[in-house]
């Protein structure tokens, strides 16, 4: 009875904590840390922000299913398609990915390099490139051929180091633990040279999609690559972490540490910069659970699922990094859940391509591997509001939330929020010790009510907010029905 006593006070102990003690005290950030947040744009996907929350939530948003956009219905591709790659280059889309019609033919892999292009992300074609010839013709999508391990995972991406040569404005890595990472270069992103002979990054098992980018923020090369928790193919998939001043010599890799969660199989890790905020790197990873068997042996064979590809499932969740090596998994739930139907339920489907890209005026996408293993194997469309892979949520009862303390440059202060028609937002900046800052309370804030990507905040005196940039301050937001997504000084 003692003992029953005890867990429950300390039980009370822990919700009273986590009730009234600052979020950024939980995450080992003192009172006096003082963000600068300058005119970055600041997404609400982790608590970085974040000081209180009264009456209101983080919330995970849930992308919305587009359809098809082309499958894989080549004979040089066929139902093993995958490790896809989305570049957005200017006014032109890039798709990338590897062309393997069977899982086996004979003792070799037949895979190849395939590309496919479009002109807003959604109407996509497959240009006869005439570069390798397949099959007895030239008539095909292929970029690479014939260079062994490289075709298996070969993943490009557009490098926006400032002072870049042209002839190296797009690279790539690819390869196994047996040949590393080799690295490739491109002018156009069609036509690829090796760098060198030698691997670039050789500690790592590699048997994944291993995925780098210039970061704007750390001023290097990141590559983000699967390793094995305990070493070999042993334990769970995991990712490990290098960088490089020049794309060719780069450090040891650092495992990658996912905080105090249980461990679970992270297959692509898909880690890439947000177009509108680079310093947040966004991993729309594909988690992998094998051996959780869904389907049937008659509903695989209805579905005409390779026999070796149905006792395992998978789905997608978002992670986030502000560089260094830690990832923030705030969100443990599903950020893309199989779909209705046996056919979204086979091992390996469900995989997220490598970016998230802008398709509209208000609209960003994502593209995702499905129907795995199968004739039916294609890449389909999600989409979100820009800025809205999360938000901080108020229900009808509203509540508020208060950021940590921050300075910031630029004359005003934008929101990108929805509300409901009762709903609404105020906003007031306060000092930074919590007092309300006379001529921007929240008495003198109007209300902000709408839907809009970008609508900046006004007060009785109206939007100017530059006599305050440079100070410590922090901002109170009141909501009532509604979702903040993002904000931004400028």
């Amino acid at each position: 009875m003692q003992l029953k006593k005890c867990r429950t006070m300390r039980l009370i102990f822990w919700v009273l904590v986590l009730t009234f003690q600052p979020l950024h005290s939980l995450w080992g950030q003192s009172d006096f840390d003082i963000i600068e947040l300058n005119s970055r744009r600041e997404l609400f996907v982790d608590y970085y922000l974040i000081d209180e929350l009264i009456g209101t939530r983080l919330v995970l948003q849930q992308p919305i299913d587009r359809g098809p956009v082309f499958y894989f219905d080549q004979s040089w591709e066929g139902a093993f398609c995958g490790y896809v790659t989305i570049i957005k280059d200017s006014t032109r889309y890039r798709a990338y990915y590897r062309g393997l019609p069977a899982v086996e033919q004979g003792k070799t892999r037949q895979e190849v390099t395939c590309y496919a292009e479009s002109p807003d992300g959604i109407q996509w074609n497959k240009p006869a490139l005439g570069l390798f010839e397949i099959g007895g013709s030239r008539q095909n999508n292929v970029i690479l051929a014939n260079v062994g391990a490289v075709t298996h995972n070969f993943c490009p991406f557009l490098d926006r180091r400032p002072g870049i040569k042209p002839s190296a404005r797009f690279k790539a890595l690819g390869g196994n633990h047996q040949s590393g990472l080799l690295a490739y270069v491109s002018a156009d992103g069609i036509h690829w040279k090796k760098l060198q002979a030698e691997p670039v990054i050789t500690s790592g098992m590699f048997d994944s999609q291993n995925v780098a980018f210039w970061s704007v923020s750390e001023k290097c090369y990141v590559c983000y690559f699967r390793t094995w928790t305990e070493g070999g193919f042993n334990g769970f998939r995991t990712v490990s972490r290098s960088t490089s001043s020049d794309f060719i010599q780069w450090s040891e890799p650092v495992q990658m540490d996912f905080g105090d969660i249980p461990w679970e199989h992270i297959y692509t890790n898909q880690t890439h910069p947000y177009f509108r905020a680079p310093h947040i790197y966004l991993a729309t990873a594909a988690r992998f659970v094998p051996n959780r068997q869904v389907l049937t042996a008659v509903q695989a064979r209805e579905i005409a699922v390779n026999p070796k590809y149905y006792q395992d499932c998978s789905d997608a969740v978002l992670m986030t990094s502000r560089g260094g090596t830690i990832y923030n998994r705030t969100f443990m739930s599903s950020f893309i859940r199989p779909g209705i139907g046996a056919e979204n339920w086979v091992s390996r489907s469900n995989y997220p391509a490598l970016n998230v890209v802008q398709t509209g005026p208000y609209e960003m996408s994502l593209y995702v591997n499905q129907n795995y293993a199968q004739p039916t194997a294609h890449l389909r469309r999600y989409s979100l509001r820009l800025d809205g892979f999360a938000s901080v949520r108020a229900g009808y009862e509203g509540g508020e939330l208060r950021t940590r303390i921050f300075t910031f440059t630029g004359a005003t202060l934008y929101l990108n929020f929805s509300t409901s028609a009762v709903g609404g937002i105020r906003v007031e900046l306060q000092d930074q010790n919590g007092q309300s800052i006379p001529g921007f309370t929240l008495e003198a804030s109007q209300e902000l009510i709408g839907n809009e990507i970008e609508r900046a905040v006004n007060w009785h005196n109206g939007a100017e907010v530059s006599q305050l940039a440079g100070q410590p301050v922090r901002l109170r937001f009141v909501l009532k029905d509604a979702d903040l997504f993002a904000l931004q000084f400028r």
